[in-house]
C-alpha cells in the first residue's frame, strides 16, 4: 500500500485567529477537534473529504507547558515571528499503511482518536516544512467523523532548494497523491482549495 495525504496543517498564535482567518476566507465552518497534552497545544478541524482533512493548531494557554519542544516549531522564534503577520499553512502531513519506525515516532492521542507520528525530538519541521510527516491511524481518522462541508484540496505545491531529495523521498513513500514539487529559495507550501465558492489559496 502507498502513503497518501492526510492533512494539512495551518499554524496560528491562538485558535480564534486561525478560526477567523479560515472561515473568512473558506466560508464554512471550523469544527471542533481537542488538546494535546504533550504538546501544550489544540486545534480546529476541517473536512477535506472522506480521507482528508485541514487542521488549525496553536499553543493552548491554558495548558502546562510540555517537556519537550512543541511539534511544528511552534516555540522558535522563527515560527513566532511568523505567525506574527498571521497564520500560515505550514506543514503537510502523509498516512502510512503500517507504522512509522525510528527514534522520532511517538504514540499519541487526542480523545478517542490514537496514532503514530513522526515527531523530531526538537519539535522542527522536517525539510522546512515540505517534507511530511508520517502517520498512522490507529482508530478512524478525523475524516470520518466530520460534517462534509464540499472543501478538497486541489493542488498541493512544495517549493524546496532541493526538489530532486524532496521527490526521492516521496518516492520512498510510495506517495500516491499529486503534489507539484519545484525549486525555491526557501520551504514554502501552497495549497488550493475549491470550495462552494469558487477557489481558494492557502
Amino acid at each position: 500500500m502507498s502513503a497518501r495525504l492526510d492533512h494539512l496543517v495551518v499554524a496560528a498564535r491562538t485558535l480564534d485567529e486561525g478560526r477567523a482567518w479560515l472561515e473568512g476566507r473558506l466560508r464554512v465552518p471550523m469544527q471542533p477537534g481537542g488538546e494535546h497534552p504533550q504538546f501544550g497545544t489544540h486545534n480546529l478541524l476541517l473536512s477535506l473529504g472522506p480521507d482528508a482533512y485541514l487542521e488549525v493548531i496553536a499553543v493552548n494557554p491554558q495548558a502546562p507547558a510540555p517537556g519537550r519542544p512543541r511539534w511544528f516549531a511552534l516555540d522558535t522564534p522563527a515560527m513566532q515571528e511568523r505567525l506574527s503577520h498571521g497564520p500560515a499553512l505550514i506543514h503537510w502531513v502523509a498516512a502510512v499503511p503500517a507504522r512509522p519506525v525510528g527514534g522520532d515516532v511517538l504514540a499519541l492521542s487526542r480523545g478517542e482518536h490514537r496514532w503514530t507520528l513522526t515527531v523530531p525530538e526538537d519539535g522542527g519541521l522536517p525539510g522546512g516544512g515540505v517534507v511530511p510527516s508520517q502517520i498512522h491511524w490507529e482508530t478512524p481518522p478525523p475524516p470520518t467523523r466530520l460534517p462534509d462541508v464540499g472543501v478538497r484540496l486541489a493542488h498541493l505545491q512544495l517549493g524546496t532548494p532541493d526538489p530532486d531529495a524532496l521527490r526521492g523521498h516521496l518516492r520512498a513513500l510510495a506517495f500516491a497523491g499529486e503534489v507539484e514539487v519545484y525549486e525555491a529559495p526557501q520551504p514554502e507550501l501552497r495549497a488550493v482549495l475549491h470550495t462552494p465558492r469558487g477557489p481558494v489559496e492557502l
